[in-house]
């Protein structure tokens, strides 16, 4: 048999010799996808530098507008809604950074903010007015003086970061790239807003947290001018004391900027005292105006109530009587040199949960006149803006003071650091102007003449009030007897006469101050 014929397959030398002809093919691969990957990676990074630069821009535009909308509510050019005063030039003046305060205030924390490692490029600062508004902004809020930009004003900061670095989408002959941003900042101010369009005609009010427990009565102590040294609401004087905000609408009766302590233009710079509405010595609040009927009688006792039959001690005329206000607790940001009870604590810290509202009844709006508040004022005072001694009334002792301390005789007014400053102590030279200070404090303005308002008393056991406004003042000094040196800053009103706040979607305003300061950007 022949032996058979075995014959030899080649078929795997062919596939090998085909294969050696594929040898490195994947390290090409690999180099290739390398230089994909790397290409995406370089432009990723570029893409990230971009989009941190466009946060940095938000960011500084965000605290430029918040900045100078804070100026505003400062100022009290929102208690001036048609710059009667001529004085909005001094803070939103014309954008050349040189007139207005709160436009160079804008540009200088815009500008000293780095966006992509460098500082921004001078910004955009434009103003106006709020809600029902539809005017183009302008550089100069004096040009808005036939709207309402004294109501809601805003400010809108815009500023572009030319020419950022950018590493490697060079290779695509891209040198340089651009950010830009815009915010805007409201100065909310709810006097006559219902009347000036906003909100359909609605007001809506503001509903204030950390408010001083010191209840004031709607009148002010300065209007009508004087006569022969003898105030409204004394024998002799002008007559009865306006008041401060008018409670149908909440609009400002004597609107307006005064400088030197007088009401001559306006109530914004007035100066005058809070003393307590209560007889002193004593363990709680007998009203020394329980006689009259607390707003009652056609001459009010809660303004200038005279030494000559009040309690000895009190500051005489211009004052105002003030009652404290009922505080819950806990009281929080309490300083160290607290000393007392939950009275005092609110003085200097903050009274949180009691929710004060503004044009609307409220649980929270009582007065509470089991509390003597002439000594926890003092102390409280004390330790709320530094002032070392209690007998110096006129200058400072270790508190913030204005230039010419307790009567600013130009405007803006300039508030100094006390020697006792927390920014002193951080650094910052005594007598070096200030725009942040514990000196600065809102009071709750209570309706003491609407018909059918309870008055305080045996026919008021609850002393639930209403509130028709807010006074935000600077506090110059405090005395030995609770009596208490302020220079108004602000007013907000919100009237007494609000059919629409509960049924306004957005319900009231809840902010740390009656004239909130607050982002309107969208997101």
């Amino acid at each position: 048999m022949k032996t058979p014929l075995i014959v030899k397959s080649n078929v795997g030398s062919s596939n090998r010799r085909t294969r050696d002809g594929e040898r490195g093919i994947t390290m090409v691969l690999v180099a290739i996808s390398m230089v994909a990957i790397m290409a995406m990676a370089a432009l990723s990074i570029d893409v990230i530098t971009l989009y941190l630069a466009r946060e940095e821009a938000q960011r500084s535009a965000d605290d430029a507008a918040l900045a100078a909308a804070k100026i505003i509510a400062l100022s009290g050019i929102t208690g001036d809604p048609t710059n009667s005063s001529l004085d909005w030039g001094a803070i939103c003046g014309p954008d050349d950074g040189v007139n207005g305060l709160a436009t160079r205030v804008a540009k200088a924390v815009a500008t000293q903010n780095s966006i992509g490692g460098q500082s921004t490029a001078t910004p955009t600062v434009t103003y106006s007015a709020g809600a029902g508004y539809s005017g183009a902004g302008s550089g100069d809020c004096t040009s808005l003086n036939s709207t309402p930009f004294g109501v809601n004003p805003l400010v809108t900061v815009s500023l572009t970061r030319p020419g950022l670095p950018t590493f490697f989408s060079r290779i695509w002959g891209y040198t340089g790239e651009q950010v830009s941003a815009s915010a805007t900042a409201e100065a909310f101010n709810p006097s006559n807003s219902g009347s000036a369009g906003d909100d359909g005609g609605v007001i809506t009010p503001v509903q204030p947290k950390c408010v001083k427990p010191w209840v004031v009565p709607n009148q002010d102590p300065l209007n009508p001018t004087p006569n022969r040294g003898n105030y409204c609401n004394q024998f002799g004087g002008p007559g009865a004391c306006q008041p401060i905000v008018r409670p149908s609408d909440g609009s400002i009766v004597n609107a307006g900027i005064s400088i030197g302590g007088t009401g001559a233009t306006g109530v914004i710079g007035e100066t005058f005292w809070l003393v307590p509405d209560c007889q002193q010595p004593g363990s709680n609040c007998t009203l020394l105006s329980s006689g009259f009927g607390f707003g009652g009688g056609p001459v009010q006792p809660e303004a200038n109530y005279s030494s000559s039959f009040g309690p000895g001690g009190a500051q005489p005329p211009p004052n105002l009587l003030y009652v404290p206000g009922q505080v819950t607790t806990p009281v929080i940001g309490i300083p160290s040199c607290t000393q007392g009870g939950e009275f005092e604590q609110a003085i200097e810290g903050c009274d949180a949960p009691t929710n004060y509202s503004c044009g609307v009844p409220n649980n929270g709006n009582i007065v509470d006149t089991t509390i003597a508040p002439g000594a926890q004022t003092t102390t409280g005072v004390q330790c709320l803006i530094h002032q070392a001694d209690p007998s110096n009334i006129t200058g400072s002792s270790g508190q913030d003071y204005f230039g010419t301390f307790a009567a600013p005789n130009f405007f803006p007014f300039q508030i100094l650091a006390g020697s006792s400053s927390p920014m002193v102590s951080a650094g910052l030279a005594a007598g070096s102007p200030i725009s942040v200070s514990n000196s600065i404090v809102s009071l709750p303005i209570y309706d003491n003449t609407a018909t059918g308002n309870p008055t305080l008393g045996s026919n008021n056991p609850s002393n639930q009030v209403t509130f028709v406004g807010f006074l935000q003042v600077f506090i110059n000094a405090v005395d030995q007897s609770g009596d208490v040196k302020v220079t108004v800053l602000n007013v907000a009103g919100c009237g007494n006469t609000n059919a629409g706040a509960s049924t306004n979607p957005n319900g009231p305003i809840v902010a740390n101050s009656p004239i909130a300061v607050r982002l309107i950007t969208p997101p």
